[in-house]
């Protein structure tokens, strides 16, 4: 996921964050099953709104 990878985060480390399991991060990545776009737009959301907190 191009998310997890611009913040150099593991799938551990981004599942733990967001609450997501890795077998669904490892799915997702492989091309196994899509990300739905609403999850998506929301993670984005999420990210943007910690990276700036920061």
């Amino acid at each position: 996921m191009e998310i997890r990878e611009m913040l150099s985060e593991s799938r551990a480390e981004f599942s733990r964050q967001y609450n997501i399991p890795v077998r669904t991060l490892e799915n997702w990545e492989s091309g196994k099953s899509s990300c739905p776009e609403y999850v998506r737009q929301l993670l984005e959301k999420a990210v943007r709104e910690d990276v700036m907190s920061q």
